[in-house]
């Protein structure tokens, strides 16, 4: 079984990334016209430009009013940088508790903990999913935009995704395609009821800070078979209709068994661990009180050997970090390696399983929930 899933995964894995997928489009009206580090700080502002550019410089959309249901506003959602940037507003050190970020040839992705309730969103919001589509294909947020120096400069991309509660997230910008997936199947972001930890795989480590060069996970949802075929999983639809008497009817598409997790979590290397993120900035100069530790302490040392949170694997081992967990612990053991690209490494083939028997269920509708 497992040469023949080894033979049928490698089969679907064409090449090394080989494209840009930039955005065509302009900036939304509340942006500035390009990224820029180092613009004034306005916690009132209603720029939607976010920029990826290290674990020490990101940004992420969250509510514009305190103690909002993300669900509820993802149209109208701000964005809030680490760093003063883009004329946008600033996450307050201490707001974000755990954060990983892995930079593959297909996306860059940084997912972690926090308290968001510091950047407006409602306590115990189980989340909401913002992408550059959303229901009037304007995007959530309208006239949001992303970019992100993974060529060394400041590049906007199409394709996106960023989940959000009040106390997790997860950011992927699709930098790239092969020959096998474009950027909108790595970026698919309809998977939302899903989750960050099975939509972008990672380590969703708490009280840790690193930033790897990886792999590429295969899309979400996608699932390789024994046979070289893919089996693809979409979130499971129940409605109702109305027959020709008139009796409302109920009907669902789709198997009742949903995988549990993603294929497997892609392999990390080069990994460099940091003691915290942050600005230095005073809670004071933010409208805020308290006190946080300071960022100066961000200094990062890299990892040859060590556990989930620091490891360093080569190229071509296993992966560091531990499976997804969807329960907001962090996991134990070892985790898989499959990818999207040369350099797969492992299977976990206990969701492969449930995939078969899952096969297509219709996703309905776009869902604000963090399972």
């Amino acid at each position: 079984m497992f040469t023949a899933l080894a033979i049928g995964a490698a089969a679907l894995m064409a090449g090394v990334a080989n494209a840009q997928v930039t955005a065509t489009g302009t900036m939304g009206v509340t942006n500035p016209p390009k990224a820029t580090l180092g613009t004034p700080i306005n916690q009132t502002s209603y720029a939607r430009l976010l920029s990826l550019n290290s674990l020490n410089d990101f940004c992420l959309f969250a509510p514009a009013e305190k103690d909002s249901v993300i669900g509820n506003v993802e149209a109208e959602v701000v964005a809030w940088c680490i760093q003063a940037r883009n004329n946008a507003r600033v996450i307050p050190d201490g707001s974000i508790t755990g954060a990983q970020l892995q930079k593959s040839p297909l996306y860059w992705q940084v997912s972690g903990w926090g308290d968001f309730t510091k950047i407006n969103i409602a306590p115990l919001d189980e989340g909401g999913e913002l992408d550059p589509h959303g229901a009037t294909g304007d995007g959530n947020p309208v006239g949001g935009n992303v970019t992100c120096n993974a060529t060394g400069s400041d590049v906007s991309y199409e394709e996106w995704m960023n989940y959000m509660s009040y106390q997790q997230f997860c950011l992927r910008i699709c930098i790239a395609e092969n020959a096998t997936y474009s950027a909108a199947i790595e970026c698919e972001h309809t998977l939302d009821e899903m989750g960050c930890n099975w939509v972008m795989p990672g380590a969703y480590l708490n009280n840790s800070f690193t930033e790897c060069d990886a792999d590429a996970a295969y899309p979400p949802g996608v699932y390789p078979l024994a046979n070289g075929s893919t089996s693809t999983f979409a979130q499971r639809y129940t409605g109702t209709y109305t027959d020709g008497a008139g009796s409302v009817g109920m009907f669902t598409i789709g198997q009742t068994v949903t995988p549990q997790t993603a294929f497997s979590t892609p392999a990390s290397s080069n990994c460099v661990t940091y003691s915290t993120i942050g600005n230095g900035i005073p809670l004071s100069s933010l409208g805020l009180s308290g006190t946080v530790p300071s960022a100066s302490s961000l200094s990062g040392s890299s990892q040859s050997t060590g556990s989930a949170s620091t490891t360093s694997s080569s190229k071509s081992g296993s992966a560091s970090g531990s499976k997804a967990s969807t329960s907001g612990a962090s996991s134990s053991g070892s985790s898989t390696a499959g990818s999207a690209i040369p350099g797969f490494s492992g299977f976990n083939y206990g969701p492969i399983i449930a995939a078969v028997l899952s096969v297509i269920a219709l996703f309905a509708g776009t869902g604000a929930v963090m399972l």
